[in-house]
């Protein structure tokens, strides 16, 4: 852990953001003593994970002066991850209270039980009495030391305000990535992105081309063939001469990358199928977008890339007046939002030092100069995968935290591989009980729970 500082500040904070990151954000920066104004645009706490069944008008969320729908989660939406190893630290994510039927009890639950669990969280450390409900952050730029928050509540009336600092916290599911087709904009068909995919109905007796095949392009690809005619998944990950039927439905295809659409309506992929579809459905993925953010051209958004962003948090020059909780992805992200948020309230408080802004800058080049000689594209700068344990034991390290539990990590790496090998049946089919035992029995021996869940004692 880097050396403490005599003197501990208390600071005031603006976060941006009252989801799974700007909940445990605040709760970590009022233990450490700061004074915390959540802003929120939206009338409840949960993010994402927020439920509606509206979309915005443009399908693809194209339009810049659309309205824009904050939740990319769908209606029959689950968690590609156990429970188990999602939840923050202190307060796992189990079936609670265990004989309420309004829960749900699944290993791997809906959307909905998600949004409860960052209830109760909420509501188990109070903290939505430091949210500004339907206050959206329109502005934050420096002001000298400290930094100067713009907002606009729900009636329309601008408020500014100074800040000794601001930690941004406004997820990365709201603005859509997508595909460049070749000939589209002669294609007649319709086009939309997961994003604004809530139900399947809309697909009734059409043929359908999903283009991904990771965790929204599985599922979505799967809801759709109750209804649909024929769904054919492109994905760019597959060899160029991939062709197959999916197991368990008979009109669900797998394919490589598209090639190229036309005019008559056809799409002709990469291993030289032709199918005449009615509709393409984008599961590309987001981008990272701070509309609200100015830095001067500092902080810039380049393929998906965040930066200079030391660790993926603080920007050098900035720091630690301006944080990031939760831009990796392809982690566990309660977990790494919890950790990353005591490191942050720590920094501030003077608890932590950080480096000097050259050798944090140097830090970053190095690990742009490590991407680039592993051959990965740009747009991966904020993918963990397999570098997750490292990142994650390191922040840990510096707050003086012990190291993530290696149930939670054998958790997720068995999860991600099941969800890679099964994605039919991985939310309902496992073999990793004795994980599931051995994180109960240490919720139990930390006292995070009281018991062991009745099911856990009868199997």
């Amino acid at each position: 852990m880097a050396p403490a500082r005599t003197r501990v500040n208390s600071l005031h904070v603006a976060v941006i953001g009252a989801g799974a990151a700007g909940l445990v954000a605040a709760r970590e920066l009022r233990r450490e003593n700061h004074s915390v104004v959540v802003f929120e645009r939206d009338s409840k706490v949960g993010g994402l994970w927020v439920y509606t069944p509206n979309s915005e008008p443009d399908p693809l969320s194209l339009d810049p002066n659309r309205t824009i729908v904050h939740s990319s989660v769908y209606d029959s939406l689950r968690t590609n991850l156990p429970r188990e190893c999602m939840g923050y630290r202190d307060f796992p994510f189990v079936p609670r209270p265990e004989d309420d039927e309004s829960r749900d009890q699944r290993r791997y639950p809906s959307h909905r039980e998600v949004l409860a669990y960052l209830e109760d969280f909420a509501r188990e450390f109070k903290l939505g009495e430091m949210v500004r409900f339907k206050t959206e952050v329109v502005l934050v730029e420096p002001e000298g030391q400290k930094w100067k928050v713009q907002s606009k509540n729900s009636d329309g009336i601008s408020k500014d305000e100074i800040f000794d600092a601001v930690v941004v916290c406004n997820g990365h599911y709201t603005e859509p990535r997508v595909a460049h087709v070749p000939g589209i904009d002669s294609w007649p068909g319709k086009q939309i992105h997961s994003h604004n995919y809530r139900v399947p109905d809309q697909f009734k007796d059409q043929v359908v081309v999903v283009i991904g095949n990771f965790a929204s392009g599985a599922d979505i690809s799967r809801d759709i063939t109750g209804v649909a005619k024929e769904v054919h998944i492109a994905s760019r990950s597959n060899p160029s001469m991939t062709y197959s039927k999916l197991p368990g439905s008979n009109n669900l295809w797998l394919h490589s990358m598209i090639e190229s659409v036309h005019e008559d309506g056809s799409i002709v992929f990469q291993n030289g199928k032709v199918v005449q579809a009615d509709t393409i459905v984008h599961c590309t993925g987001y981008k990272y977008h701070f509309p609200f953010l100015n830095t001067n051209g500092y902080i810039t958004v380049e393929d998906n890339c965040v930066g200079p962003l030391y660790k993926h948090v603080f920007p050098p020059a900035l720091a630690p007046g301006l944080s990031f909780i939760g831009l990796p992805w392809m982690t566990l992200q309660f977990f790494m939002f919890e950790l990353q948020s005591k490191w942050v309230a720590a920094a501030l408080s003077g608890r932590v030092t950080l480096p000097s802004e050259d050798k944090m800058m140097e830090d970053v080049t190095a690990y742009y100069a490590k991407r680039e000689a592993y051959g990965q594209p740009k747009r991966y700068t904020h993918r963990l995968g397999g570098g997750q344990v490292e990142y994650l034991n390191w922040i840990a390290e510096q707050i003086g935290a012990p190291p993530g539990e290696q149930w939670r990590y054998q958790e997720i790496d068995g999860g991600y591989y099941r969800l890679a090998t099964q994605s039919d049946t991985f939310r309902d089919k496992w073999d990793d009980d004795h994980l599931i035992v051995e994180a109960y029995e240490d919720f139990l021996r930390q006292k995070l729970i009281s018991s062991l869940p009745s099911q856990l004692l009868e199997s």
